[in-house]
């Protein structure tokens, strides 16, 4: 663009200039009526406000409200987190516990039955290579001795 060419001259805008807006007054709202109890009359009070205008009214003593309860220190989410931490660690030590007592009940278990086929098996040893006069009932055979001669027995 060139600064001489009429056909583009630079544009002026038109400035504008915004005013701000006045406040609007403030506004007071009456005080909540209050009953008076019969034969007293309450003081009157005036008080300034910052603007300059004067509010004019009956002075009302404050009624102390019972304080609502005061929350616990500690918040009851909190505690019922604490408290469940608590119980999930005894259930995991009851776990371990209840483990290794399975674990010594099957080891007590394996050990008995070792120590049963060793009595089962002592005693079917002793019943097999005990000499034959000893056991009590069936048969006994006495053999003598025999000689034999030419195919012949002489008993």
């Amino acid at each position: 663009m060139r600064s001489d060419d009429p056909h583009h001259a630079p544009v002026q805008r038109a400035m504008q200039v915004h005013q701000p807006a006045p406040l609007p007054p403030v506004i007071v709202h009456p005080a909540p009526v209050v009953p008076i109890q019969p034969g007293t009359v309450p003081a009157v009070a005036s008080v300034v406000l910052p603007d300059g205008r004067v509010v004019t009214g009956y002075a009302v003593d404050h009624t102390q409200h019972t304080p609502a309860a005061t929350p616990p220190a500690v918040s009851r989410t909190a505690v019922n987190v604490a408290l469940r931490g608590v119980g999930f660690l005894a259930v995991c030590g009851g776990l371990i516990l209840l483990t290794s007592f399975i674990a010594a009940l099957a080891a007590l278990i394996t050990q008995l039955i070792i120590l049963a086929a060793v009595i089962f098996g002592g005693w079917i040893a002793v019943q097999v290579l005990s000499p034959s006069g000893h056991h009590n009932g069936g048969t006994t055979v006495h053999i003598r001795k025999a000689v034999i001669k030419r195919n012949h027995f002489h008993g």
